[in-house]
């Protein structure tokens, strides 16, 4: 085997195949491999001669075809078609753009086949500033299109030529109330509450034994839009789960679902982390002005635990060329990041001090990660050629924003999202040859492995957003990642069980495989102390469940069992949050809309789940 160069990953997943067939997609290369003409399953990929232009075919992570989903997605940034059911045959809601929008969470029940990596709404040419902007101007100036980032992908091993190269203050204030306010209508499985309740007055009355208790049911009391809102969370924050929507944000009583507190903001949501801070502090994006096409640009500050709202400041404007980027927001560290395609910068999550401006040279982040220690950017750097734009993974400090080691992409290829910072596992992509790949880096930045799928295929779910030509890096479901292991969550059609597979993070190679109970499907979460948590999705005739997986691997340990009698109320949440704590698991809607007041008033919005 051909040693690379030291920052180079020793391998790949292999080359393009034809997107019907199984396996799983390449590693960003150092030069462009020479497809096969028939995709491999296992074998490793021929050494292909430097600077061979690779065929023209579609490749490992190009969108597989499922029963139900569209058979061609449109270009980035058109308008998306209806949603049909989901792979998992959860009910899908018809939204007003037809299209799931919950950045943030799992989304089982999505839907329309992209490519890789597809960028949140109008999708540029991977969040950067330098290509492929001209034509997607022009679409988002007609509609603001909401993008779902999921597919079902497939990937292989490869060989030693697929490889990456490594080388202004607000206008309105936000304030929390000091008194309750109207909830939302709530079923506490008593039979009490006045939510729709699927037709059961009490939604623990069909219950048996070992299934767990249905802790509330919440409808809609907001008055949206024609458009409808997406919603943004859940977060679970000790004995309250808090969501987001339109312009407020909400928390809630794990116990009953009573609301506890309520923050009202003067405009619209636009922007949140994936997550909040260790201490429980988050920072909200709202819009400037109720204006169409107003700016993300206004920051909130809340204390998840308490409803308190904090500090509150505009982001600086923009600068350059493409300084309509919606700024998207992550937590690091003490630090909230504000990115966009033409800026970034760094504030201190507890004052709201702004701690960085991102560098403006040649090489500029435009997304950024983070966990309680550490801040990643996605970085997009200008070459000599146009068509050759290169990307960039680096970890910044969080208070100065500067790097402390950057991996370099090889020319072409994308930065798609961070499925793990620490570990940190990358997932990346090259359009136009639909390929796909992820990698594993070692703390100093050098490559540590390259996940080797095979022949299965994978389909983690990253929602989009109603975002401009900007990029979430984080808010994936179906992977996770701990100690030296990555899981990914295998895809397989309804009424089958597919499996969660782990890969050593040394070495990129399986290691052991957990099938899902019931022909189900099974999708990791995050992390529960060593073991990966685990949703387990509901049929028609099985609740859902949660579930863990211990390190070494073997069949999966149910938490809670939801029940039977509610898998219909429990599949039927539109592009679905998931959040876990405190022995409680609550899924959220996703979005909320609907034809007429009436029916939006209905629309089941959130569900939790006890012992």
């Amino acid at each position: 085997m051909t040693q690379p160069p030291s920052n180079q990953p020793p391998g790949g997943f292999g080359a393009p195949q034809d997107p019907n067939q199984g396996g799983m997609p390449p590693v960003p290369p150092a030069q462009p491999p020479q497809p096969p003409a028939q995709p491999p399953q296992m074998p490793p990929v021929p050494p292909q001669a430097p600077g061979q232009p690779p065929q023209a075919q579609p490749g490992y992570g190009y969108p597989q075809h499922q029963q139900h989903q569209q058979p061609v997605p449109p270009p980035y940034g058109y308008p998306q078609q209806a949603a049909q059911p989901g792979p998992y045959g959860q009910p899908q809601q018809p939204g007003p753009y037809g299209q799931q929008a919950n950045p943030y969470g799992g989304h089982p029940g999505q839907t329309q086949p992209m490519y890789p990596g597809a960028p949140a709404p109008g999708g540029g040419s991977g969040g950067g500033p330098f290509k492929g902007r001209t034509g997607l101007v022009a679409i988002v100036a007609a509609a603001v299109v909401l993008v779902a980032g999921v597919t079902t992908w497939a990937v292989v091993g490869g060989g030693d030529d697929d490889k990456p190269t490594v080388a202004q203050t607000p206008t309105s204030s936000s304030s929390a109330t000091d008194g309750p306010k109207p909830t939302e209508s709530v079923d506490q499985g008593d039979g009490s509450g006045d939510g729709d309740k699927g037709g059961e007055d009490d939604l623990n009355a069909a219950r048996q034994e070992g299934e767990a208790k249905v802790n509330f049911l919440t409808t809609n009391d907001v008055d949206l839009p024609r458009n409808g809102s997406e919603v943004f969370g859940p977060w679970i924050v000790g004995d309250t789960v808090v969501k987001a929507m339109y312009k407020g944000v909400s928390g809630y009583s794990l116990a009953d679902g009573a609301k506890k507190w309520s923050v009202d903001l003067p405009f619209k949501l636009c922007a949140t982390p994936a997550q909040p801070g260790a201490s429980g502090l988050m920072v909200f994006g709202y819009e400037e002005s109720a204006k169409d096409g107003a700016k993300c640009s206004m920051l909130q500050q809340i204390d998840l635990k308490t409803g308190k709202a904090g500090w509150k400041k505009a982001v600086p404007k923009p600068q350059g060329l493409f300084a309509f980027s919606d700024n998207t927001l992550a937590i690091g560290g003490n630090t909230v990041t504000a990115a966009g395609s033409s800026s970034a910068y760094g504030f201190s999550l507890t004052d709201g001090k702004q701690l960085f401006t991102g560098p403006t040279g040649d090489c500029k982040p435009y997304a950024y990660a983070g966990d309680a220690t550490k801040l990643i950017a996605a970085g997009q750097c200008r070459t000599g050629d146009v068509n050759k734009e290169q990307h960039t993974i680096s970890e910044v400090d969080p208070a100065t924003g500067k790097a402390k080691w950057t991996y370099r992409l090889a020319a072409t290829w994308e930065v798609d999202k961070v499925y793990s910072v620490n570990p940190l596992v990358v997932s990346a992509f090259q359009r136009e040859q639909k390929k796909w790949s992820v990698v594993a880096l070692k703390p100093d930045g050098k490559v540590r492995s390259e996940i080797q799928g095979g022949k299965d295929k994978y389909a983690p779910r990253c929602g989009g957003g109603l975002i401009i030509f900007g990029r979430n890096l984080q808010g994936c479901t179906g992977v996770a990642a701990g100690g030296d292991t990555f899981y990914m969550a295998t895809d397989t059609s309804y009424g089958t069980s597919n499996e969660v597979v782990a890969f050593d993070l040394n070495t990129g190679k399986p290691k052991w495989r957990s099938k899902a109970p019931d022909e189900q499907q099974m999708s990791p979460l995050r992390m529960e102390g060593g073991e990966v948590l685990a949703y387990v999705s509901p049929k028609y005739d099985k609740g859902g469940a949660v579930a863990t997986i211990a390190p070494a691997g073997g069949a999966p340990k149910i938490l809670l069992k939801h029940p039977v009698s509610v898998a219909q109320i429990e599949s039927g949440f539109f592009s679905a949050g998931y959040a876990y704590g405190n022995g409680t698991f609550v899924i959220a809607a996703g979005r909320v809309s609907a034809s007429n007041d009436a029916e939006e008033k209905e629309t089941k919005t959130m569900m939790g789940f006890s012992k």
